[in-house]
C-alpha cells in the first residue's frame, strides 16, 4: 500500500501548488531594487533555459510541443512593448502566462477588443484541454512573447511521476541492474570475427552505441511495484528524449475535450485549428560554434553527410533519436544497399561477357554482312521504301549485348538474390528486435483518427435529430459505401488515364516515324527509329514523373473519403492506393514494349491498322529486347535522378529560401527583435513537418521492382540502383536530421505491409523475366534453330530462318513504295520477321509449322524456368532460418535469468519473513518466562508483545 501509495500521481488540485504561477509569484516576491541587482549579475535567461530546452526554471524538460494562432491587437502589443522598455528586469507576463481557469487573467486582456466567435471557440477548447492536461499530471507553460506575431507556444513537461505510471501502462522495457554476458565466438570463429572487425574498423562511424557490445542489460517492462529492479541512480537520464516524448503523445491523444457534447484528443484539435502543430523538441543545433554535444549534432557528422558515404550507418543511434519505426527503414534500405553489390558485381560481368563476345556473334555478324544483300520491306506505307538488312548493323551488334545466354543466367541468379535478400533482412531485423528489446512486443489498437471521430459525430447528430439512440455510433459499410464506389470508379479512371497516354504515345511513334521517313536526306531516314525511341521514352518519363506526383494526391484522397478508423489503416489502405497506381504508371510503357509491341503487326500486304491509318509499329531485326533496355534505362535513371534526387534536394531548399524571405521582410520590420536567439521550439517549427515514411519506401519500392522485374533486359540495373541509394540514404538521413521536425518516435518490430509487397515483386519478377527471355529475346529461337534446324550444329543460317518471303506484286492497292527503285534496282521480294509460308507454297502467308515449335518451345521454357526457379527461391526461404541460432540461445538465456531474478527476489521475501517468524517467536518465550506475578501485573506488556506482527 505504501509503495502504491508513494507513486501514484496526484491530481493538480491536490498538489496545491500551480506550476506556471510559481515563476510570477517569484517575480512578484522581489523587491525592485533587488531585481535589479539580481539580473544584472545573472546570466541571459535564455541561456539559462538553453533556449527553448527546458523551462524557464532551467531544471525541468521540456518534452513536446503545442503551437496555436491567436490575433493580438494592436493596443496590446503598444503595452507589451512599453511595459519591456520601462522595465527589462521584469519578464513579460504574457511569457508565463497561467493556465486557463487556473489562475489571474492578464490585465493587458481587458483592453483587448472582443475576439469572433471562431476564436472564442478554439481559445475555450485549448483552455479546457490544457487544464485536463495539468490533471492528467502534466506541467505546462505558455509563450506568446516570441519573433513569430500570432503564434503561441505551450511547452510540456512530464514529471517523474506521470513517465512511470506511462511507462508501466504502455509496457515499456527498460534495462534493470542485471546484467550478464554475450554469448562469444570461440576458435576459428572468433579468429575470423576479429580479422573483418579490424578490417572494416575505417568504415564503422565513431558512436558509442555502434561498437560491439561484450555484456547487456537483461530488460524487463517497467512496473512502479519493481523500481528496485531498475537503476534508477540517474532519473533524469533514465527515460530518454524519445521515451519521453513518446509519453506525451500518448497523454495526448488520450486527454479530450468534450465542449460542444463530443469528444476531441490532439489529432482532432489539430484537424480542426485549435492547435496549428504539435511536435517534439531535437536536441539541439547540429552546426554552429560553442554547439554543445548532443546526438543531433552527433548524427549530423556521422551520418547526415555526404562525406561519411563509406561508413556504416549508426543504426542504433538512429534508433535512439528517432524511434524503431524510422530505424528499421534505414536499417533495411541499408541491407538493400549492400545485397546491390553482389547483384551489380554480377550484372558488370554479365554485360562484359556480351561486350566480349559481341565479334564472336554470328547472327549479328551475318546482319552486319553486306554480302548477304538481304532486302527488307517497307516499315511504313507509300512514303517508306525497301531497305538493307545491313543498315541495322549497329542495333544488332548492341542487343547482343543484353541479349545473349548470359542473361539467363542472370535472371536465374537475381531470382536468388531477391529470396536470399528477404531471408537476409528477416535475421537482421529478428537481431534488431533482440538489440532494441521488441522481443514479445504487439501493437496495439491505435486512436481513432480525428476524421473518424467527426464522421461519427455527424451521424450521431443525425441520429440525434431524429429522436434516435446515439450509443456505440460507428461507421458502417452502408456509410462508406459511396467512397468505396468512389474508390473503384476513381481507380479504374486513373488505371484507364495511364493505358490512354501510353496508347498516345504509340500513335506519336507511328506518326512520327512515317514523317521522318519521308525525308529527303538519306541521314534522317537512317536514325529514324532512334530518334523515334528515345524521344518517345522521354515523354513517358515526363508522364511518368507528372502522373506520380497526382496519383500521389489522388491516392491521398481516395483513402481518405474512405474516412478509417486508425492511422494504421489508413497507412495500409493509402500504400495499396498509391502502390496499385503509381505501379500501373511506372511499368505500362515497358510492359507494351516487352510483351505487345512487334506481336499485332500482321504482315506485308495484310497490316493491321490505327483508325484505318496508322500502320501498328514493329521491332527492330534484332528484336525488341535493345529497345526494352532503353526504355527500362531512362525510365528507372531519369526518375532516380529527377524524381528522387533533384525534387528531395530542390524542393525543401526551396521552401528554406521561401520561410527565409519572410523572415527577412519580418526582421526589416522589427529588427530588435529579431537580434535576440530563437528559442529551439521556434526554430522547430520553421521546419517541415514529417510526413511519414510511405513516400521513402514507395520510391525505394519501384526501383526494386525495376531491379527485378526486367532485369534479363538490363544487367546493369542493380549497379544503378546501388549508385542512388548510397546518395539515397545520406540525403534522406540529411533530410531527416536538418530539415523536418522531430517525429514522434513509434514503436514497431518490422516493415509492415511493405514486406509483402517486396514478396509479391519477388515472385512476379520469375514470372515476368521468364516471358521476358522467352517471348522479347531470341533465346529461345536460337536453341530451336541450333538443335532442330541447324546443318552443321552452329548458328550459321539462323537469320535467314527468322525472315518470310514477300512478293511485292501482293501489296494491297495504295500501300506499295512511291519510290520502288530507291535501291537502285527493282525488288520482287522482300523479307519480314516472322514464320509464315512462302509467296510459291500453295499455303502462302500462312503460319508456318516453325511457329509452333519455337511457340511450344517459348511456353515450356516458361513453365520449366518459373516451376524451376520458384522450387530453388523456396528452398533458400526453407534452409535459411528465420531466427539466427545466437538470437534465439540470447532470447532463451534472457528468459531465464529474469526467472532467476525473480526467484531470488522470492526467497529473500520468504527468508525475510522466517527471520520476522523467529523474532516473534523469540519475543513470545522471553515473555511467557517472566513470572505469573510479573505477568498478570503487566499484562498490557505481554499484549505489546504479541501486537508487534500487526504493526509489522
Amino acid at each position: 500500500m505504501r509503495m502504491n501509495k508513494k507513486y501514484s500521481c496526484l491530481p493538480a488540485e491536490e498538489k496545491g501548488i500551480h506550476i506556471i504561477n510559481i515563476r510570477a509569484i517569484e517575480d512578484i516576491g522581489y523587491d525592485q531594487h533587488e531585481s535589479t541587482i539580481l539580473n544584472s549579475l545573472s546570466k541571459n535567461p535564455d541561456a539559462d533555459c538553453k533556449y527553448g530546452l527546458y523551462f524557464r526554471d532551467g531544471r525541468r524538460k521540456v518534452d513536446y510541443i503545442l503551437v496555436y494562432h491567436y490575433k493580438k491587437s494592436s493596443a496590446g502589443k503598444t503595452l507589451a512593448r512599453r511595459a519591456q522598455q520601462n522595465d527589462s528586469s521584469v519578464r513579460s507576463t504574457k511569457q508565463d502566462q497561467p493556465l486557463p481557469g487556473k489562475g489571474v487573467q492578464l490585465e493587458m486582456g481587458e483592453s483587448e477588443p472582443h475576439l469572433d466567435y471562431h476564436e472564442d471557440d478554439k481559445r475555450f477548447r485549448r483552455e479546457e484541454y490544457e487544464g485536463n492536461l495539468v490533471e492528467a499530471g502534466l506541467e505546462l507553460e505558455r509563450d506568446e512573447d516570441t519573433k513569430i506575431h500570432g503564434i503561441g507556444f505551450v511547452k510540456i513537461h512530464a514529471p517523474w511521476n506521470v513517465l512511470c505510471r506511462e511507462a508501466e501502462f504502455l509496457k515499456l522495457k527498460m534495462p534493470t541492474k542485471k546484467m550478464y554476458q554475450i554469448n562469444q565466438t570461440h576458435g576459428l570463429l572468433k579468429k575470423i570475427n576479429s580479422v573483418i572487425q579490424k578490417i572494416t574498423e575505417p568504415i564503422q562511424p565513431k558512436v558509442a552505441e555502434h561498437k560491439p557490445q561484450m555484456v547487456k542489460r537483461l530488460s524487463y517492462p517497467f512496473s512502479r511495484e519493481k523500481q528496485h529492479l531498475f537503476d534508477l541512480s540517474d532519473k533524469d537520464s533514465f527515460f530518454d528524449s524519445k521515451t519521453r516524448s513518446t509519453i506525451v503523445y500518448e497523454i495526448l491523444k488520450r486527454t479530450t475535450c468534450t465542449k460542444a457534447k463530443y469528444s476531441m484528443g490532439i489529432t482532432s484539435l489539430l484537424a480542426n485549428g485549435v492547435y496549428s502543430a504539435a511536435y517534439p523538441l531535437h536536441d539541439g543545433d547540429y552546426e554552429g560554434e560553442n554547439v554543445e554535444p548532443n546526438d543531433r549534432k552527433l548524427l549530423c557528422e556521422e551520418w547526415a553527410s555526404y562525406g561519411v558515404f563509406y561508413k556504416y550507418q549508426p543504426i542504433d543511434l538512429v534508433r535512439k533519436y528517432f524511434g524503431e519505426k524510422i530505424g528499421l527503414y534505414f536499417a533495411w534500405l541499408g541491407v538493400y544497399t549492400q545485397m546491390l553489390i553482389p547483384a551489380s558485381i554480377v550484372g558488370i560481368i554479365v554485360f562484359l561477357y556480351g561486350c566480349a563476345t559481341v565479334d564472336e556473334n554470328i547472327p549479328s555478324m551475318e546482319m552486319c554482312d553486306q554480302r548477304n544483300n538481304i532486302t527488307m520491306c517497307p516499315l511504313c506505307d507509300r512514303t517508306c521504301s525497301y531497305w538493307k538488312m545491313s543498315s541495322a548493323c549497329a542495333t544488332a551488334r548492341a542487343s547482343h549485348l543484353f541479349d545473349n545466354p548470359a542473361t539467363v543466367f542472370f535472371s536465374v541468379f537475381m531470382a536468388l538474390w531477391a529470396a536470399t535478400f528477404m531471408e537476409h533482412w528477416k535475421r537482421k531485423q529478428m537481431r534488431l528486435n533482440y538489440r532494441w528489446d521488441l522481443t514479445g512486443f504487439e501493437e496495439e489498437e491505435d486512436h481513432p483518427r480525428a476524421e473518424y471521430e467527426a464522421k461519427v459525430l455527424e451521424k450521431s447528430l443525425r441520429r440525434e435529430h431524429k429522436h434516435k439512440e446515439t450509443d456505440k455510433d460507428k461507421l458502417t459499410w452502408k456509410d462508406r459505401f459511396p467512397a468505396y464506389l468512389t474508390n473503384f470508379v476513381g481507380i479504374l479512371f486513373m488505371v484507364g488515364l495511364t493505358f490512354a497516354i501510353v496508347f498516345g504515345v504509340i500513335i506519336y511513334r507511328i506518326s512520327t516515324a512515317a514523317a521522318l521517313a519521308i525525308s529527303s536526306t538519306p541521314s534522317g531516314r537512317s536514325s529514324v527509329r532512334v530518334t523515334v525511341t528515345a524521344t518517345a521514352v522521354i515523354i513517358n518519363l515526363v508522364v511518368i514523373i507528372i502522373l506520380d506526383e497526382v496519383y500521389g494526391c489522388i491516392a491521398r484522397w481516395l483513402t481518405q473519403i474512405e474516412v478509417p478508423k486508425t492511422d494504421k489503416n489508413f497507412e495500409e489502405r493509402l500504400i495499396f492506393k498509391a502502390f496499385l497506381l503509381k505501379f500501373v504508371n511506372a511499368y505500362t510503357p515497358i510492359f507494351y514494349v516487352a510483351f505487345f509491341k512487334g506481336r499485332f503487326v500482321g504482315r506485308p500486304g495484310d497490316y493491321v491498322y490505327i483508325f484505318h491509318s496508322f500502320r501498328m509499329e514493329e521491332c527492330a531485326p534484332g528484336g525488341c529486347l535493345m529497345e526494352l533496355c532503353i526504355q527500362l534505362s531512362i525510365i528507372m535513371l531519369g526518375k532516380q535522378l529527377i524524381q528522387n534526387n533533384l525534387f528531395e534536394i530542390g524542393i525543401p531548399k526551396m521552401k528554406k529560401f521561401i520561410r527565409y524571405l519572410k523572415l527577412k521582410r519580418r526582421r526589416s520590420l522589427d529588427h530588435e527583435e529579431h537580434m535576440k536567439k530563437k528559442q529551439r521550439y521556434e526554430v522547430d517549427y520553421n521546419l517541415e513537418p514529417f510526413a511519414g515514411l510511405t513516400p521513402e519506401y514507395m520510391e525505394m519500392i519501384i526501383q526494386f521492382g525495376f531491379v527485378t522485374l526486367f532485369v534479363a533486359s538490363f544487367p546493369l540495373a542493380p549497379l544503378f540502383a546501388l549508385l542512388n541509394n548510397i546518395i539515397e540514404i545520406r540525403l534522406d538521413a540529411k533530410k531527416f536530421v536538418t530539415e523536418l521536425r522531430r517525429p514522434v518516435a513509434v514503436r514497431a518490430k518490422d516493415i509492415g505491409i511493405w514486406y509483402n509487397i517486396l514478396r509479391g515483386i519477388g515472385k512476379l519478377a520469375v514470372i515476368i523475366n521468364a516471358f521476358v527471355i522467352s517471348f522479347t529475346s531470341d533465346f529461345i529461337p536460337r536453341l530451336v534453330y541450333l538443335y532442330m534446324y541447324s546443318e552443321n550444329g552452329t548458328m550459321h543460317g539462323f537469320v535467314n530462318h527468322t525472315l518470310s518471303s514477300f512478293n511485292v506484286s501482293d501489296f494491297q492497292a495504295g500501300t506499295a513504295p512511291n519510290d520502288p527503285l530507291d535501291l537502285g534496282y527493282e525488288v520482287q521480294i522482300c523479307r519480314y520477321k516472322d514464320y509464315r509460308e512462302p509467296p510459291w507454297s500453295e499455303n502462302k502467308y500462312d503460319i508456318s509449322k516453325d511457329f509452333w515449335a519455337v511457340l511450344a518451345a517459348r511456353l515450356a521454357f516458361v513453365i520449366v524456368f518459373q516451376n524451376l526457379v520458384m522450387f530453388m527461391s523456396d528452398f533458400v526461404d526453407w534452409i535459411i532460418p528465420d531466427i539466427p541460432k545466437d538470437i534465439s540461445q540470447q532470447i532463451h538465456k534472457e528468459k531465464v535469468l529474469m526467472v532467476e531474478v525473480f526467484m531470488r527476489e522470492e526467497q529473500g521475501k520468504l527468508q525475510m519473513l522466517e527471520t520476522w517468524k523467529d523474532k516473534d517467536k523469540r519475543k513470545g518465550e522471553n515473555c511467557n518466562n517472566h513470572s505469573p506475578r510479573l505477568s498478570r501485573s503487566h499484562s498490557g506488556s505481554l499484549s505489546s508483545c504479541h501486537s508487534y506482527p500487526l504493526d509489522v
